[in-house]
């Protein structure tokens, strides 16, 4: 082993580290490949001086370069004995590589390191511990660059004990020393019994990983069965709505047919009278210009004679004529605009009922509630406010976003969604899954949520918010705040704020009130379970307006 060594570094060129090819001797004695050689002294030449890279020794003017024939043909010889140098990287150490602690000059790249002799060898100095029998039981690792961590900066000794007092590894001469009457054993008990710990760790990470990757493959054939449905929702909707469109095309050709016919009808009867009346008019025209003649005619008796032939006219037909106002074509419109409305109603309430189905898809994976406004404002959702369900004294405005109170009612219409005795009123949104909201009130105010279903007519608890279990309210006023669901009301300490922020996030039966100024803070949190999608709702005493969504991107 340590000839074929030799050999590899005397036949082997010290610019490329392998065997020479094309050998030259420079003045110096050193040998080079032609073409490595050459290609150093190219880049030297602007400086005018050409040295040797082993030795430095300088020549001038630049040497002529001839083949060694003899070192090439050893060269030859030894390849085909079968040598081949070994590449630097086995050979030399690199930077990153741990060098030999024995070599001498340019040192080899270790391949052992000594517990024991705290040393690392390359194979050549490595061979005294496979043939000297006191080495033989030293422990070899591999190649380390912190085998001097091994020794105590104190005493210059290796630590092979451990202070379990200090949880730390400490030399012979420290046992005496500071570590007296400490809890101390040597490092190679207290590495058994870590040993021991770390195995059980790493049973118990090999079991969650296993564990973790079958939860993996679960999630992996759960996004394929949720592709598969939403494909197959998707285009069983498709159909459904295209026969829905379909429908409503039919019935839209039906009854333009039946105006067109009914105004095929209704003009065919005026046509029939017109025509009459205008014969009417010829034949009176006719009649008076007989008349006409017979009043000029200037003999008495031809006048007598013809008088009572011309005298009687025929039976008038304007007696039987009435003209009938348009209204069954306009009744026709409002009939059609009430289905419009009811279908936007039925619309409106199988939308809330698909959107709950949705969330109700299982998640096995959940996100905690946001910690910060801008992460709330994620789930920012547009809320207005449903005119149908407003007290006669609350005055809409601002695209329905706004409520204020009036002191003269602002509508006399009575409709079943309408609190008749509480100032109070509902969104239009159903809201489900997550989502955020912030209302800038005036004065005391409400901010609630409820089911549809609360009752609205008088002023009993089960129509006001947070008196009954259909709605959850935070009462604000001057003075602090009250958190109130099925009558029972809790006072809340908190800083006072015209901003409210509402979080919800129905299906994990999460509703968080915070106050909203430079921070949120918060205030009231309610935990529970949700039944049915929920309205945001507002008691109010003076104004409040939900604020316009300001969505964030997701980081």
């Amino acid at each position: 082993m340590e000839q074929n060594q030799l050999d590899r570094e005397t036949f082997s060129c010290s610019i490329c580290l392998d065997l020479l090819k094309d050998p030259v001797t420079i003045p110096c004695g050193h040998s080079y490949c032609m073409k490595c050689i050459k290609n150093f002294w190219d880049e030297e030449d602007q400086k005018g001086i050409h040295s040797c890279p082993q030795c430095r020794k300088t020549f001038l003017p630049r040497p002529e370069l001839s083949k060694n024939t003899m070192l090439a043909a050893l060269v030859e010889q030894l390849k085909k004995t079968g040598l081949q140098a070994a590449p630097a990287d086995l050979c030399y150490a690199g930077p990153e590589d741990v060098a030999c602690d024995f070599c001498s000059g340019r040192k080899r790249r270790a391949i052992k390191s000594c517990l024991v002799c705290l040393a690392s060898c390359c194979e050549k100095h490595l061979q005294p511990h496979y043939d000297v029998a006191p080495l033989k039981k030293h422990k070899l690792v591999e190649p380390s660059k912190n085998l001097q961590e091994n020794i105590c900066s104190r005493h210059d000794e290796a630590m092979k004990m451990f202070c379990r007092t200090d949880q730390r590894c400490i030399c012979i001469i420290c046992l005496m020393d500071e570590h007296k009457g400490h809890d101390t054993v040597t490092a190679a008990a207290e590495r058994t019994e870590r040993q021991r710990e770390l195995e059980v760790r790493r049973e118990n990470i090999q079991q969650r990983i296993q564990d973790r990757e079958k939860d993996v493959k679960l999630l992996q054939q759960e996004l394929e069965a949720i592709k598969h449905s939403a494909d197959k929702t998707v285009e069983d909707s498709e159909k459904i709505f295209t026969q829905l469109i379909r429908l409503i095309q039919k019935r839209s050709s039906d009854v333009k047919q039946q105006i067109r016919s009914q105004q095929e009808t209704e003009g065919s009867r005026v046509k029939e009278l017109q025509e009459k009346l205008e014969q009417e008019i010829t034949e009176l025209k006719r009649k008076d210009a007989e008349l006409k003649q017979l009043s000029d005619t200037e003999d008495h008796s031809q006048f007598l004679l013809n008088y009572p032939s011309l005298s009687a006219l025929s039976e008038s037909t304007s007696s039987s004529i009435k003209i009938r106002p348009l209204s069954c074509l306009e009744d026709v419109t409002a009939a059609v605009s009430e289905l419009r409305d009811q279908l936007q109603d039925i619309l409106r309430d199988a939308w809330t009922n698909i959107s709950l189905r949705l969330t109700e898809v299982d998640v096995s994976l959940s996100e905690p509630e946001p910690e910060s406004r801008a992460g709330f404002l994620r789930y920012s959702c547009e809320i207005t406010l449903d005119p149908n369900t407003a007290n006669t004294k609350l005055f809409l405005s601002e695209g329905n976003r706004k409520v204020t109170v009036m002191h003269q009612p602002q509508s006399d219409s009575s409709h079943p969604d309408r609190f008749t005795g509480w100032f109070q009123v509902l969104s239009r949104e159903s809201l489900t899954g997550r989502c955020y909201w912030e209302v800038e009130r005036r004065g005391r105010v409400d901010v609630a949520v409820a089911y549809k279903d609360i009752s609205r007519g008088g002023r009993g608890k089960e129509c006001g918010f947070g008196y009954n279990d259909k709605s959850w309210a935070l009462h604000c006023h001057q003075n602090g705040y009250n958190f109130g669901h099925n009558n029972i009301w809790t006072s809340i300490s908190g800083p006072g704020s015209s901003r409210v922020g509402v979080y919800l996030d129905h299906r994990a039966g999460i509703l968080s009130f915070y106050s909203v100024s430079e921070t949120v803070t918060l205030l009231h949190r309610v935990q529970t379970t949700f039944t049915q999608p929920l309205h945001a709702g507002l008691l109010v005493g003076d104004s409040a307006e939900f604020c316009k969504a300001k969505k964030t991107e997701s980081t």
